[in-house]
């Protein structure tokens, strides 16, 4: 096959520039060249008069005599002057490298096509490194492109292979390659229906569009490509999981349940918790293996929809567990589960890390008998010594908190079958990332907060209302409320404008002075049982603030607590901004968010936090993150091997992922297997690169 042809075999690359290619680029045969993308297009189509360059920093492309060249200084400030005149005016011209190869290359009275950079000295413009080319018949012609600029490092462009050197090379990939060696992907059908231009069509235009349309063209179609294959890849996973993962059946809804929903359910349930159980119930009497994620935002009354999942398991005969990222947030599930089953007879136990000796022999021991009906814990839960009589149902808080061996090792503990799975975030993911990160699962998404729960008032201040917002903070604790103070760091660095959590505790405890405040300190350096200790105090209302870092981000539940006040907050990313308003909001009382910055902040900082100020809804920050921060740098994302698109962009292309499913999912309920023979491309192209996808999503 040419295109596994090693790339030291294609003409002008040779053993040395192959193994620059390799180590900076990962390019090995002629088909990674090939699917090495440009990143950014110079529109080389139009030139520009002299006298047409007034704005600094815009691109230009011109036509000239050169009038002047002249070598100025010596040694390491030796430099290149010249001058480019038209009929409009003249241009100044510099070069500060690669003077001797430019005095061989470069003569006077010639005329050239210029492309660079406009810059500005002592009030007139200028152009630093043009790229020159002399003007003949045959390259004038040629230069009115879209040229293609590639990612490029130093070590390349010592070897020539800067943006024009790669773009040499691709041409002369596409002069050795015919359109027979570009394997077709898509059928006759779907590339005519959806208007789509052929494959080797695509990789002609994506390298050496010439105009915008031959661009669109090409993006359309190979973006399209991307995400459809991804899409058909995960629904072909999800069907065959549902197909083979036999589950318990969880038919009967029995007394443990009705009792807790009619009896002890001190509240009316959303719409959007109705639903969700609804989706749960189904999934637990179908005789598959549940695999369902859900998403809620904080406080939409994600654990009482776990509790009822669970008490399902009960009174199916079945055990349930529940594990949590920290001791403090599984402790808490604990003692909210415990008070709301009451005295319904329900063995609800704890297990961590620090639960030992006869405390924990007996809880095993139990387990092990199925005399406990529900165990709540952290990752010890997953622990060899951790065995279960018959566990039924596993539930997972914060997910993206473990790893995918921690959640894969709790459902191992089933008794023959392998129980249903129950996943669960707070970090509200854009429906296009769980449509891809999570596309092999069924999701479900809470997107109703529980009637009466006031919206947290987030405010936007900065030093000059430090003042203000220490009264307010005194105001709120006059009324017998709690603050919680949060930074950003723990030490000091070389960034000597951020302030730190101890100098932030040191100036908190001289404006808050004992003994009419007690401050409680937080961090993630300290020891676990400093750490619980400090934050026991503030729980049981000993302290009226709490200075912390983001270890109090997930896992304290403080309905006390009125007031976030949140330092150099353009510092932090949107999800855990908006984790942190999380923590307050949490009781009757009107809450507060109050995001302390500095007076300089970046565009991107400002949309962050107006963001923030803006709204509450979890799934809009989400959406607005995704699009700041791309896909890869969004919480719990990063090892997902399904986000590394050559072009498709996850924030931008979510048309396409809805369309590229939908398509997905037709043609597998036509053809499962795609036997048909119109369907022959797609399951030759799924099993040439089947062995090279991971799907991280999976959960069980």
């Amino acid at each position: 096959m040419p295109l596994d042809t090693a790339i030291e075999y294609l003409k002008g690359v040779g053993p040395q520039r192959a193994d620059v290619l390799k180590k900076e680029l990962g390019v090995f045969t002629f088909g990674d060249l090939l699917f090495h993308f440009p990143f950014r297009y110079i529109d080389r189509t139009k030139f520009h008069r002299i006298s047409d360059i007034r704005t600094e920093g815009e691109q230009y492309q011109v036509k000239g005599i050169l009038r002047r060249l002249e070598t100025v200084g010596s040694g390491r400030a030796k430099r290149l002057a010249g001058t480019l005149r038209d009929a409009s005016g003249a241009i100044e011209l510099v070069w500060f490298q690669g003077v001797s190869w430019l005095e061989r290359n470069l003569h006077v009275g010639k005329e050239y096509v210029l492309f660079g950079r406009a810059s500005q000295f002592n009030g007139r413009f200028n152009i630093a490194h043009p790229e020159l080319e002399e003007v003949t018949p045959e390259n004038i012609q040629s230069a009115r492109t879209f040229d293609p600029v590639y990612p490029s490092t130093d070590k390349l462009t010592q070897k020539g292979l800067d943006a024009r050197g790669l773009r040499k090379l691709l041409r002369t990939l596409f002069d050795t390659l015919k359109p027979a060696d570009i394997v077709e992907t898509l059928p006759d059908y779907m590339q005519e229906q959806y208007k789509l231009i052929p494959r080797w069509e695509a990789l002609q235009k994506i390298h050496f569009p010439e105009n915008q349309q031959d661009l669109d063209a090409a993006t359309r179609r190979l973006k399209f490509e991307e995400l459809f294959f991804m899409q058909l890849r995960l629904l072909q996973i999800r069907r065959r999981r549902k197909d083979a993962s036999k589950g318990f059946v969880f038919d009967t809804i029995g007394e443990f349940f009705n009792t807790f929903y009619h009896d002890k359910l001190p509240f009316d349930l959303t719409g959007a918790q109705k639903r969700v159980l609804k989706e749960i119930r189904a999934d637990l009497a179908s005789g598959q293996q549940m695999n369902r994620l859900i998403q809620g935002d904080v406080g939409s009354g994600k654990t009482v929809v776990a509790l009822m999942s669970m008490l399902m398991a009960l009174d199916n005969g079945y055990q349930a567990c529940l594990m949590a990222p920290t001791e403090i947030l599984a402790q808490q599930h604990f003692e909210g589960i415990t008070e709301l089953v009451g005295d319904m007879g329900i063995n609800v136990g704890f297990l961590s890390g620090s639960v030992k000796g006869k405390k924990r022999a007996a809880i095993l021991e139990q387990l092990a008998a199925g005399d406990m009906h529900i165990v709540i814990g952290t990752h010890a839960l997953i622990e060899d010594w951790v065995q279960f009589q018959n566990l039924g149902l596993t539930i997972t808080d914060e997910q993206h908190r473990f790893g995918v061996e921690q959640r894969a090792a709790l459902w191992k503990k089933g008794a023959g079958l392998p129980p249903h799975v129950l996943v669960m975030t707070a970090t509200p993911i854009p429906r296009t990332l769980a449509m891809t990160l999570y596309g092999d699962l069924d999701v479900s998404v809470i997107d109703e907060l529980p009637p009466g729960r006031k919206p947290v008032t987030t405010m936007l201040k900065n030093e000059h209302h430090r003042l203000r917002v220490q009264g307010f903070m005194k105001e709120e604790i006059a009324k017998g409320r709690q603050v919680y103070v949060v930074y950003p760091m723990i030490e000091e660095t070389e960034n000597a404008d951020m302030l730190n959590l101890q100098a932030g505790y040191d100036a908190m405890s001289r404006d808050f002075p004992k003994p009419d405040y007690q401050i409680s300190i937080v961090h993630g350096k300290m020891k676990a049982q400093e750490k619980d200790y400090e934050m026991q105090r503030f729980v049981k209302g000993e302290t009226q603030i709490m200075v912390a870092t983001t270890v109090i981000e997930v896992g304290v539940n403080v309905p006390n607590a009125s007031v976030m006040v949140i330092e150099n907050a353009e510092r932090f990313g949107l999800s855990q901004l908006h984790q942190l308003r999380g923590r307050v909001g949490r009781g009757a009382e009107q809450s507060y968010c109050i995001l302390m910055s500095s007076f300089k902040l970046s565009h991107e900082g400002r949309e962050r936090l107006q963001t923030m100020v803006r709204t509450n809804d979890g799934f809009e920050i989400a959406e607005v993150d995704l699009r700041l921060r791309g896909p890869g740098n969004m919480e719990g994302t990063q090892q997902s091997g399904m986000l590394r698109f050559l072009l498709a962009d996850l924030a931008r292309d979510s048309q396409v992922i809805t369309a590229a499913r939908e398509i997905a999912a037709r043609i597998l309920d036509a053809d499962p297997a795609l036997g048909q023979p119109e369907h022959q491309r797609l399951r030759v192209h799924l099993e040439a690169t089947g062995k090279e996808a991971k799907v991280w999503s999976r959960i069980s």
